[in-house]
């Protein structure tokens, strides 16, 4: 356990993101997007990985590894940091994927991420949903709007995690946070149940498959305020995987409801900023006006973009035009733009 708090505190203090713990190799940091050997550390082997689970899992969580091949956790060292942890086999052996978590919650404003999202979370109910690939800062994103409602409103807010990764403390608000597999056994699962909790905000870590999206549809339709996340690249695939998921038969109404509930959609990816160590989000905003609402219902979702683009003045961007103004701005590289054709 020394070595793995050794190994936690040095990838902590340079800034890493990730940990990559793996079968026949060094451990590997990824740091400003970039996977880095840590040549200076030992090879790890099969046994150095089990010894290394085994002190982290407690013993029905070591029980459910075995069954399912992989298990989901959270982990902390005090007066450091916390981390969010993948335990999976790979030819049959350990492997280990670590997420650092900051003790502290980042604001909207130390983000950088748009201030129509503090007006966003202000509506008393409706969806709200954070988009973008894995590691874009989706989780870091939906805290930081968390806190501000705890830091200005008064509100009972729950949330759906897998696993907890920010710890939020009561403020303005009162926040419940229920780890899946702990507190409940699913996002529908505790979705459902908190529907008679009296909740005024409902976060849901993940909107993963049909009958998680219907009931947070549901719940934003009856007088919540919804935030959730998916895997989509940008707002009109939001719209379309939303849609899709549900019967062919279906598709029609719920394009209607979601029209009614929408409030937002905040697309985002992380790039290198261009002249410090980090990294930086480019974002997409969509606001569910009343353009946004005719085009969901009559099914025109390739029109979205150009009215988001003439729709400035309203808080909202397109992808590509961030991109093109933090590149312009000297905050990204050109160069990094290149794979998404955005020059």
């Amino acid at each position: 356990m020394e070595y793995l708090h050794q190994l936690l505190t040095s990838a902590f203090y340079k800034e890493a993101s990730d940990i990559h713990l793996t079968a026949g190799s060094e451990p590997v940091f990824r740091i400003d997007g970039k996977l880095i050997p840590q040549k200076s550390e030992k090879v790890m082997m099969p046994d150095d990985l089990e010894e290394i689970v085994k002190e982290m899992l407690t013993s029905p969580l070591w029980d459910e590894l075995q069954r399912k091949r992989e298990v989901d956790l959270s982990y902390g060292i005090n007066g450091l940091s916390r981390f969010r942890v993948n335990v999976f086999y790979q030819r049959n052996a350990l492997s280990i994927a670590f997420r650092v978590i900051s003790k502290e919650i980042p604001t909207i404003d130390v983000l950088g991420l748009p201030n129509v999202l503090k007006e966003l979370v202000k509506k008393p109910h409706g969806m709200i949903l954070v988009t973008g690939p894995t590691g874009s800062g989706k989780s870091t994103s939906l805290a930081a709007m968390i806190d501000y409602m705890n830091q200005n409103m008064n509100r009972h807010i729950i949330t759906l995690e897998d696993p907890i990764e920010y710890l939020h403390s009561h403020n303005q608000s009162i926040i419940v946070q229920r780890e899946i597999g702990f507190d409940t056994l699913s996002f529908k699962d505790g979705l459902r149940s908190s529907l008679r909790q009296d909740p005024d905000v409902i976060l849901v870590g993940e909107l993963r498959d049909f009958e998680t999206i219907s009931t947070a549809i549901t719940a934003a339709e009856t007088g919540h305020l919804v935030l959730g996340t998916l895997h989509t690249q940008d707002a009109s695939s939001t719209i379309d995987r939303i849609i899709d998921v549900f019967p062919t038969h279906q598709r029609n109404q719920v394009r209607s409801l979601l029209a009614n509930v929408l409030v937002g959609i905040l697309s985002q990816r992380l790039f290198p900023k261009a002249k410090t160590s980090g990294r930086i989000a480019c974002t997409e905003v969509l606001i569910n006006n009343a353009a946004i609402k005719n085009l969901i219902r009559n099914e025109k979702m390739h029109q979205i973009p150009n009215t988001m683009q003439t729709s400035r003045d309203q808080g909202m961007h397109t992808m590509e035009m961030d991109m093109k103004e933090k590149s312009k701005d000297g905050l990204i590289n050109s160069a990094e733009l290149i794979p998404y054709s955005y020059t």
